[in-house]
């Protein structure tokens, strides 16, 4: 289940073989204060229908009025949108910036977005596999890379930056999504595996016991049934993954917490109140492990927001990995 807002070449594709046209806007330079960050991208499709964005406001008009004339004409096109402070609220950035945004139109044409392009980066993001579309406007060539074959690239999908390299190159990288572990299927599991969603990750529910982790309770979700620390030994987490342990029971909890302080995820959260905590930690060092590696726990699990409800948890758990993330 991904959210909607992260289909945007997928609906462009779609758009092109139902016959109805498409054009994909893609944000490749941004200066100042503009409110969407380079790769950001907006769908268009010839009948109007619009997916994702490239601003905040009314820019997204200008750029679907070019993309409309770019499905007529088949151009690409890069244009320009800079405003002052002072007027930036009226021209459709949230304050003041400058933003370049290419338009390509999908199909036939010199300078169109092939559709056997498009298509093979679908197809690795739906695998999921990295894979980055390198166009040099100057020419209108194209090329779709994975890691390993372009350094530049490279070091963007380290840092999961698109933008634009010295020598005219665009590189719009599409890693994987992010992804986040969630240990227990209590009740704060719900919203949080839903608004994490919505932040883009893919989630993943892991808990042996049946009836917490039932297909009623978690309609559509992912669910492993399977002892926490072998589930994560098969799903590997890797640095672009969040674990989260809800049980606070130790039996389930600590090992997924033994396995996680010793692989490359970015963020391990855990609940329970602070004597919990310290309890947990008595475990860890009796296990092995080191101050270093157990201050990586983000115990009490969320930022401290005064949280009530299961809702409210969620939110302060979700607000805190994207801190720890683009912090």
């Amino acid at each position: 289940m991904t959210a909607s807002h992260d289909q945007i070449p997928e609906a462009a594709l779609a758009w092109h073989r139902q016959g109805k046209g498409a054009a994909l806007a893609t944000v490749i330079e941004t200066w100042g204060s503009a409110p969407r960050q380079a790769g950001s991208q907006l769908a268009i499709s010839g009948e109007g229908e619009m997916l994702g964005s490239v601003s905040g406001g009314c820019v997204e008009g200008a750029v679907i009025t070019e993309a409309l004339d770019a499905l007529q004409d088949r151009k690409s096109r890069v244009l320009t949108f800079g405003v002052s402070d002072e007027t930036a609220f009226a021209a459709g950035l949230a304050c003041g910036g400058t933003i370049r945004v290419l338009v390509e139109p999908v199909g036939d044409g010199p300078e169109a977005l092939p559709e056997v392009l498009l298509s093979k980066l679908i197809e690795a993001r739906a695998a999921p596999r990295a894979a980055a579309i390198v166009t040099t406007p100057a020419t209108w060539t194209r090329t779709l890379v994975t890691p390993g074959q372009d350094p530049a690239a490279d070091a963007r999908f380290k840092s999961d930056r698109s933008g634009m390299e010295e020598d005219g190159r665009f590189i719009a990288i599409h890693n994987p999504p992010l992804r986040l572990i969630v240990i227990g299927a209590v009740h704060i599991a719900q919203p949080l595996l839903q608004i994490a969603r919505t932040c883009g990750y893919a989630p993943t529910l892991i808990d042996p016991r049946g009836a917490f982790g039932s297909a009623e309770r978690f309609p559509g979700e992912t669910i492993l049934d399977d002892w926490p620390d072998e589930a994560l030994a098969k799903l590997q987490p890797d640095a672009r993954t969040a674990i989260v342990t809800l049980t606070h029971d130790p039996k389930l909890d600590d090992p997924a917490i033994r396995f996680a302080l010793s692989s490359p995820a970015f963020y391990l959260g855990c609940l329970g109140s602070t004597r919990t905590h310290a309890k947990r930690v008595e475990r860890l060092t009796g296990a092995g492990f080191t101050p270093e590696q157990i201050t990586k726990i983000h115990a009490p699990v969320g930022l401290d927001i005064g949280a009530k409800t299961p809702a409210e948890i969620a939110v302060s758990i979700i607000a805190q990995i994207t801190a720890t993330l683009r912090k």
